[in-house]
């Protein structure tokens, strides 16, 4: 019985996604995002549960990688095809361009579970982590008013291509070649973990102030961070 625990989570998870993009698609963003913050918890706990009760299996991990390619791959895509159908855009096709980022989704959790070097880091964006940036980035940008203002309006008859372009980034930092911490603690001392306490401290400040928007923003500075300390770290050739 024990060794099914894992996978009932992990389907949890991809439940979990099936009800953000329902909610998605009805343009609850606030709904669709807290769906992917629930698929996120389930996606934390899977591998945990299964590392406790050592009942690890290739198929557990396979189910993983299609459950999160639901949550963090095609909800978050839903999102962003919801929000750009909401402006009158005259090539109609545009929106549709959202779910380029479930197929680089797809592509990076397929890349992560046949690199090894993965272990105690990440190579790319994780998925949960684009998953949560867009979410939070539209559900902010869904609750301003400022954006209805008329002084505002270039700004807003560009946002549709805005939101394209840095949609296009993030796929790009699913895929790339390019190192990101993870909060695995070896041990809880300060050296050796400290750009991991130095982000959550900063985490803290950035919600309270931001609220939900404050998601994107986190991220935002974990890919920064991730970059910065990749950089200062890197060995000269």
């Amino acid at each position: 019985m024990k060794k099914h625990i894992p996978n009932t989570i992990t389907c949890c998870n991809l439940i979990s996604g099936c009800i953000a993009t329902w909610f998605a698609f009805q343009s609850d963003y606030a709904m669709a995002l807290l769906f992917i913050v629930i698929g996120a918890v389930f996606d934390f706990f899977d591998g945990m549960v299964a590392r406790l009760l050592h009942v690890s299996s290739p198929i557990g991990k396979e189910l993983d990688s299609l459950a999160d390619d639901i949550t963090f791959g095609f909800a978050p895509s839903a999102i962003i095809f919801s929000y750009l159908c909401s402006f009158h855009i005259h090539l109609l096709f545009i929106p549709f361009l959202a779910f380029v980022m479930a197929a680089f989704s797809a592509l990076r959790l397929a890349k992560f579970n046949l690199d090894e070097r993965q272990a105690l880091g990440f190579i790319g964006l994780p998925t949960p982590a684009n998953a949560l940036f867009w979410g939070s980035l539209i559900v902010g940008l869904n609750d301003s008013t400022a954006l209805a203002d008329s002084s505002l309006f270039t700004f807003h008859s560009l946002l549709p291509y805005l939101i394209l372009a840095g949609m296009f980034i993030s796929c790009y930092l699913l895929i790339a070649e390019i190192p990101m911490f993870a909060l695995k603690f070896k041990h809880w001392g300060w050296k050796g973990n400290e750009i991991k306490y130095i982000f959550i401290l900063s985490c803290v400040p950035i919600l309270l102030l931001l609220g939900l928007f404050g998601l994107a923003v986190i991220i935002a500075w974990y890919v920064i961070l991730s970059v910065a300390t990749n950089k200062t770290t890197a060995k000269p050739e």
